[in-house]
């Protein structure tokens, strides 16, 4: 099975398609990576989760990534003596630490972190940006706020801090033991919620020590002022506008959005846009036209991947959603217009054997009008570099480790197989071509590009670049 678009999908998994069925059908549909989100699953859930998707993986002879999705730190408020209250603008309303049922004039925050990091003049957004308080004194047991912006309030409303860097680490105890279930079970990616600083990832990253790759969620403003030095410690970053959106001006998203891909495709990194992409398909079969624009600038601005979340996890159209999303894609790619766009975007190629190489291969693919490049890859590190090329022909990546086809499959234009390393350049050759032609990417008398790191077998070394004619039987010939 092979897909006739490069940006790749991610679905959530949820009480609408955890069916091994249903999984199928949305692999079929285009869903190329699962996402598994802990704030909704246990580990007896996340676990039956992954065993279905490996059971569907081998059903239809497809790589398939799997996703797991830490909670990160909830912040909430506490409980109201009535349910609820109603703050007016320029009203004075304390959070502390009192466990008393909270009224008109204070409410509970079990929080110690954000009374010890919050600072007078900062923001406190409540209930998902709704309601906006403006800290006015600070003590050890209180915070002391005036209402800008007020509205009902009610019990354990989440809490956010644009102003706000917190003292704590980004892991919970909740995602310390999630993280350890899901380390072991087949999974391919973890996701880090609520990334502030540099220092989260690489927390994180020594817990992991690349059992997984480690995608950092980018939903804090705080993690734009360090964009780049987060993105250098993941291995992929999430753009989760949602988050994003409630602690920044909505209107700065979209640019916001734009920066972070660029940067990403420049630092050769993958990167997926998230959050109610297709949210009107949660309850009705056909998105709306804003979603499919919406879409649609992912695809054209270069991702390599975009994503759905309550839409394939909750939603009433679960398959409807990743066919609508995967016919977006198809048609973004296929318009005129979409080459000149990427192309635009292109980032000159870092000062190395193995980026230099991947910039040549992409010139002489499409000055030769190659068939396909075949990239041999131990570690993904080569075939991230050959996606960022963004080149006009496919490209197929090789490995001999079935984790390294997995995880890269969330990287824009890779067809990924599993094969044996080759034993000679030879062997290299024969395979890449009788590969290229069994996939259905060449035909005899077609030629490929074949990129791999001699000597064979060494990750990370890209230093050779071979054109071959694929041969009627489908193996190679110079």
């Amino acid at each position: 099975m092979k897909r006739s678009r490069r940006v790749k999908i991610v679905a959530t998994l949820g009480p609408a398609s955890d069916d091994p069925k249903v999984i199928e059908e949305l692999v079929r549909a285009g869903a190329d990576v699962f996402r598994i989100n802990m704030s909704h699953a246990s580990h007896d859930v996340m676990r039956d989760t992954v065993a279905k998707i490996r059971a569907v993986e081998r059903t239809v002879r497809y790589p398939i990534g799997i996703l797991v999705d830490l909670q990160g730190p909830k912040l909430r408020i506490g409980t109201f003596a009535e349910g609820s209250v109603m703050l007016a603008k320029g009203e004075t309303f304390t959070l502390d630490t009192s466990d008393a049922p909270g009224d008109k004039t204070r409410i509970h925050l079990p929080h110690p972190e954000i009374f010890s990091s919050v600072k007078t003049g900062d923001r406190l957004l409540l209930d998902d940006g709704k309601i906006e308080l403006r800290i006015s004194a600070i003590s050890p047991e209180a915070i002391n706020t005036t209402v800008v912006y007020g509205g009902k309030l009610s019990d354990k409303k989440g809490v956010s801090l644009p102003d706000t860097i917190l003292s704590v680490g980004v892991l919970t105890d909740k995602d310390r033991a999630d993280l350890q279930a899901a380390l072991g079970e087949e999974i391919d990616w973890i996701a880090l919620s609520f990334v502030q600083r540099p220092e989260d990832m690489i927390e994180v990253r020594k817990l992991v020590q690349g059992r997984a790759g480690v995608l950092a969620k980018i939903e804090k403003p705080q993690a734009i002022d360090r964009l780049e030095e987060i993105i250098r410690l993941s291995d992929a970053i999430m753009v989760a506008r949602g988050d994003l959106g409630v602690e920044m001006p909505l209107e700065t998203v979209p640019g916001t959005q734009k920066r972070i891909t660029r940067m990403c495709r420049r630092l050769g990194k993958p990167v997926v846009v998230a959050t109610q992409m297709l949210e009107s398909m949660i309850t009705a079969p056909v998105p709306t036209r804003a979603e499919v624009s919406d879409v649609s600038i992912a695809v054209f601005e270069g991702a390599d991947a975009v994503m759905l979340s309550a839409e394939s996890a909750s939603g009433s159209y679960p398959v409807q959603a990743v066919t609508t999303m995967n016919n977006i894609a198809e048609a973004v790619e296929q318009d005129p217009l979409y080459p000149g766009i990427i192309r635009s975007q292109a980032t000159e190629p870092e000062a190395t054997a193995a980026d230099a190489i991947s910039a040549a291969t992409r010139q002489v693919a499409e000055t030769l009008d190659l068939a396909a490049i075949v990239t041999y890859t131990s570690s993904g590190s080569t075939g991230i570099r050959a996606s960022r090329e963004r080149p006009s022909k496919p490209i197929i990546a090789l490995s001999p480790k079935l984790t390294t086809v997995r995880r890269l499959s969330i990287v824009w234009g890779l067809h990924c197989v599993q094969t044996e390393d080759a034993i000679s350049l030879d062997d290299m050759v024969d395979r890449a071509c009788s590969i290229a032609y069994v996939e259905g990417l060449a035909r005899p008398g077609d030629r490929v590009a074949i990129t791999a790191g001699v000597p064979l077998g060494t990750p990370g070394a890209t230093n050779m670049l071979r054109i071959a004619f694929v041969g009627q039987d489908g193996a190679g010939g110079s």
